[in-house]
């Protein structure tokens, strides 16, 4: 059977490494919500930024990677690098937009339905799921009910907001399975130097021909999109990842599920804007089945036969 690797126990800056990551990725949502600019445009340069980042690093240490998924023997990943990048683009298409239409705490907890997607993916691929990835799915996707309809009923654009929430969710695990087929065998730096280039690029074709504007904005709003590429896109992720050599990827996966209510607080705190009272119990029970969608694919991968759900997979903060 195999055995789960060894890790010393968390100390200090690996747990100070896991509150930041969860406050980086709790401050999405807010974010976008507070940006006077549409959410399209946002979701552009939140990328073409990240670009700007890691693309000289890429350019510089990882020039022959990228030459071999263009032309190279590496081409099937590079395909799977721009197959993940235009499932990116169709996520931050439908996320980013639901969390100005509807709550931040409805956009983000409907958005975190990702591991529930990625499971049923798994058994579309012909995996098994364990009885309780299914408990824990048939909890969420009762909970998602529960919560839209509470805001069917008080407004139909926080509802449509919802319903591009749960889509999102849905992207976002195809993204995330075709970035576990590319990193398989490609570095970080490269993976998503190319996925973030790919979706930059289908976002500025989407906003050139929708007319979205893509400047002109207050200071305010564009500090918002610096504190996206800061925060959720580069800073977040960069914190998880650290702490995985303490800390097992299903508890970081269950720790990014905190996004849920940590952006709740700051809309409230800062956007003045309280979670519907109807729509409270749905929102619990989803991101409580999520909770057990994670840990009963866990539980799967750690024994002989394949995991439903991969063990190493989280969830994707936005």
């Amino acid at each position: 059977m195999p055995t789960a690797p060894h890790r010393p126990p968390p100390d200090a800056p690996t747990l100070g490494a896991l509150a930041l990551a969860v406050a980086a990725v709790s401050s999405s949502a807010p974010l976008v919500a507070f940006a006077a600019a549409p959410a399209l445009a946002i979701a552009f340069w939140r990328n073409l930024l990240s670009v700007a980042v890691l693309g000289p690093v890429a350019l510089t240490r990882r020039r022959a990677e990228l030459r071999a998924l263009a032309v190279g023997p590496a081409r099937r990943q590079g395909l799977y690098c721009v197959l993940s990048g235009v499932a990116l683009a169709a996520h931050f298409a439908t996320w980013m937009p639901s969390a100005k239409l509807t709550s931040v705490a409805a956009a983000t907890a409907l958005g975190a339905t990702q591991p529930v997607w990625q499971g049923l993916i798994a058994r579309w691929q012909g995996r098994r799921l364990p009885p309780a990835v299914w408990a824990g799915i048939g909890v969420a996707v009762l909970g998602a009910v529960l919560a839209t309809g509470a805001d069917f009923a008080v407004s139909g654009r926080a509802f449509g907001g919802d319903l591009l929430a749960v889509v999102g969710g849905m992207f976002a695990a195809v993204y995330t399975a075709f970035g576990e087929r590319a990193r398989a065998s490609v570095s970080t730096t490269g993976y998503t130097t190319v996925c973030y280039g790919v979706c930059a690029v289908i976002l500025l074709v989407v906003c050139l021909l929708g007319g979205v504007r893509l400047h002109g904005w207050d200071g305010g709003t564009w500090l918002a999109v610096l504190g996206l590429v800061v925060g959720a896109q580069l800073l977040g992720h960069s914190m998880f990842n650290y702490a995985l050599h303490r800390v097992s990827a299903t508890t970081v996966s269950v720790l990014i599920l905190l996004e849920a209510p940590g952006a709740a607080l700051i809309g409230w705190v800062w956007l003045g804007q309280l979670p519907r009272p109807l729509a409270l119990p749905g929102l619990a029970l989803l991101l409580a089945g999520v909770a057990v969608v994670v840990l009963g694919g866990a539980r799967a991968g750690r024994r002989a036969q394949p995991a439903a759900v991969p063990a190493d997979a989280a969830p994707t903060s936005d």
